[in-house]
């Protein structure tokens, strides 16, 4: 009876490891079929050094550390899951398969984990063929539907595919935006250098000129410390301005005014005089017969003629002082020690040219009397600038502050050149752009590299979750739904903010925002993972610089079945 046991457990494990196509054993995917081919022996995948017989596969004992000699059944799922690669150094207590393979012919092959074979329940999401439930535990019997999951899978990707390839496109689109928009970046910037280079050198220019003035101003003879406007000269000066000024507004408004009377005169000339050739001597009217006769009195006499020159003396006479050579500054603000000294101005006797040329060789003579130490520099006791300094140094400010903004636009947009704008510098083009997302009792809007906000449907202030500080990268291991709308799993683009609102009894407000490929820049889901550290999923065509893959398996199944 003994052998007769043997026998059959022999026959049933043998049956157990031709139950797959292919030669195969049950639950095994083609990519480790190398590891099964020897028909005696099978040596454990992770630990070569333990080799059990060939027929003790899948006979629903665990023999090997590894767990590799039960592909098909459930005996060794205590071990800790693989990864999906198989390890290359595992240690023991690791299974050495990442599950039990479904073929899912008319769809696409997966992994179930070991602990769902025979447990009952069919994994159709997995296993759409049924396969891990062969033993009909507790009566399940899964049927294979992988024909109508495949069909809907089908249908589904297509659309899928379509709307990646759409993005794609939109990418395209966003990065020629965001190279047209560094472009300018560029040309700006060298624009700004060739400004700041004339901007300095008409600083250069201004100081220049404001030494040669103050240089000027510091040889002048200063007598004493008399303010401008204060000599006896400067106030008659100021009077004689005034003067001038009411004058000359009387002349013109006179003048205007003759200008007005002549011109109704003449209208009024020209009605009596058609009145004269158009009335009716026959009539006997003698109101109008004086009428008549008074104009001709009037017309016979002598009248003063107009006089051009008369007016082209006036015209002279009402030009500003500027045109006619009169400066009232020179009186206005004489400095000098007293107001008689202008009668010894010898300088005012000479000849225009002359006078100039003494004077320039006057002022550099006291200038070097005064760096020599000879005379002492009597420029420090004037209560302040003469006007020309102070025009000077006016320029002088004006062209520095020129040059500093200049500066100021370059050093902005050098910084916006260095700045992390992501792959292709595709955000450049998105920067601004907001995306938003109802979500109880708020509304959550994320605005491209620039800050994240809640706004309360009721009514309130919005509260700031975190302003734009940088990009990173993140690996997510998230469900993408049917719409293919989710993170997925692998590595995303993230835009970091921080330093948000303060939060009552807790930090400023921080937000992780987590970017996946989608058709259309969304904002798909908004979690408080911690108290006011939250999180946002956003789709944009922005990140989808890598569709030939499609969208992300739950497990590679490496070759194709269908």
């Amino acid at each position: 009876m003994k052998g007769v046991a043997a026998l059959l457990c022999l026959e049933s494990a043998a049956i157990a490891f031709a139950a797959s196509d292919n030669g195969r054993p049950r639950g095994v995917a083609p990519e480790f079929a190398k590891y099964y081919e020897d028909a005696e022996t099978f040596t454990c995948i992770s630990n070569p050094e333990v080799r059990v017989p060939a027929l003790r596969v899948n006979d629903d004992y665990c023999d090997c550390p590894d767990g590799s000699d039960e592909p098909g059944t459930s005996a060794c799922s205590h071990l800790s899951p693989s990864s999906p690669q198989t390890p290359v150094n595992a240690v023991n207590g690791v299974l050495a398969l990442p599950g039990f393979y479904c073929k899912n012919k008319g769809h696409q092959p997966s992994y179930v984990p070991f602990t769902s074979v025979n447990d009952g329940i069919c994994d159709y999401d997995l296993c759409c063929d049924g396969s891990e439930e062969f033993d009909n535990v507790g009566g399940v019997k899964c049927e294979d539907k992988c024909k109508e999951i495949g069909k809907e899978w089908r249908r589904l990707d297509e659309i899928r595919q379509k709307s990646l390839g759409n993005a794609a496109k939109k990418r395209k689109e966003l990065v020629a935006e965001a190279q047209r928009l560094r472009k300018e970046v560029e040309d700006r910037i060298k624009t700004l250098a060739t400004e700041a280079e004339g901007k300095e050198r008409k600083v250069q220019q201004a100081e220049a000129e404001l030494a040669e003035v103050e240089r000027k101003e510091k040889g002048r003879v200063v007598k004493g410390n008399v303010s401008a406007k204060s000599g006896k000269l400067g106030v008659l000066a100021g009077l004689a301005k005034q003067r001038m000024n009411e004058l000359r507004e009387a002349v013109i408004k006179t003048r205007s005014e003759r200008d007005s009377y002549n011109q109704r005169i003449q209208e009024l000339e020209q009605i009596l005089s058609t009145f004269k050739e158009e009335y009716n001597p026959n009539f006997n009217d003698e109101g109008v017969k004086r009428a008549v006769r008074a104009w001709e009195d009037y017309a016979a006499r002598d009248k003063t003629s107009h006089n051009a020159a008369e007016d082209r003396d006036l015209a002279e006479m009402i030009k500003s002082d500027e045109h006619n050579g009169l400066n009232w500054e020179e009186f206005e603000q004489e400095e000098e020690g007293s107001d008689t000294d202008v009668l010894y101005d010898f300088e005012n006797y000479l000849p225009p040219s002359l006078r100039t040329w003494l004077d320039a060789k006057l002022r550099d003579l006291r200038v070097m009397l005064i760096e020599n130490g000879i005379l002492a520099d009597t420029s420090s006791d004037k209560p302040s600038e003469t006007k020309a300094v102070q025009e000077a140094r006016k320029r002088v400010d004006a062209a520095r502050k020129e040059l500093e903004k200049t500066r100021k636009d370059q050093t902005s947009h050098n910084e916006d050149l260095a700045k992390d704008w992501g792959v292709d510098d595709v955000f450049r083009a998105l920067k601004g752009q907001c995306v938003s997302r109802e979500s109880g009792e708020y509304t959550y809007e994320v605005c491209f590299m620039e800050k994240t906000t809640q706004k309360p449907k009721k009514g309130g202030g919005n509260t700031n979750m975190g302003n734009f500080v940088g990009l990173e990268k993140i690996v997510v291991d998230e469900d993408v739904s049917a719409s293919g709308k989710g993170l997925g799993i692998g590595e995303r683009i993230a835009m970091k903010h921080e330093n948000g609102q303060h939060c009552w009894n807790g930090p400023n407000r921080s937000t992780m925002v987590i970017l996946a490929c989608s058709e259309e820049n969304e904002l798909w889901k908004v979690m408080e993972e911690a108290k006011c550290v939250y999180r946002m999923e956003v789709g944009t065509p922005a990140v989808c610089e890598a569709l030939a893959a499609g969208p992300p398996k739950k497990a590679d199944a490496g070759k194709d079945e269908l």
